[in-house]
């Protein structure tokens, strides 16, 4: 077993998202529900965090491509989007979960694969 050196951030939907996806113009797979999504929803590695107050900062500097990934991820249409995305709609939308300790149970390396760039720097709001 090892430590790694990154803190987790559990980024999952609430109602308010559930409710914009199933408004969207096009067909949502039937069985998917507010559960499911929250039960398997995106993770993240962040800095390794002394504390959640350390995490949770890191995360409120970022909440705007976080928002705009979240939403890309199940409609690439931005115009389909919230009108006015801001910090506060952020949290009505997602709660965020954080696990300060990763330790990895696997003895291969890990792995990176790229995949299409989010500007996850700082936020200025």
């Amino acid at each position: 077993m090892y430590e790694v050196n990154r803190s987790i951030a559990i980024i999952k939907p609430k109602q308010p998202f559930f409710d914009w996806l199933n408004a969207l113009p096009f067909e949502q797979d039937e069985a998917l529900t507010l559960t499911a999504l929250r039960q398997d929803c995106n993770a993240l590695l962040i800095p390794p965090a002394e504390d959640f107050e350390d995490a949770r900062d890191f995360i409120r500097t970022r909440w705007r491509g976080l928002f705009e990934a979240e939403l890309a991820d199940w409609c690439d249409d931005d115009t389909l989007w919230p009108e006015k995305l801001t910090p506060n709609l952020f949290q009505q939308w997602f709660d965020v979960e954080i696990h300060s300790v990763l330790t990895d149970l696997v003895e291969e390396p890990l792995a990176r694969e790229q995949f299409a760039e989010l500007d996850l720097s700082q936020d200025e709001d």
